[in-house]
């Protein structure tokens, strides 16, 4: 159960980075 929650923790965050990124180059476009 721990491990499931951490790699869950870790995909939001990255799927949350990766939005933030997304909109930083469509500003920059």
């Amino acid at each position: 159960m721990n491990m499931f929650y951490v790699i869950g923790a870790v995909v939001a965050a990255g799927l949350l980075i990766y939005l933030v990124v997304a909109l930083i180059n469509a500003e920059d476009l």
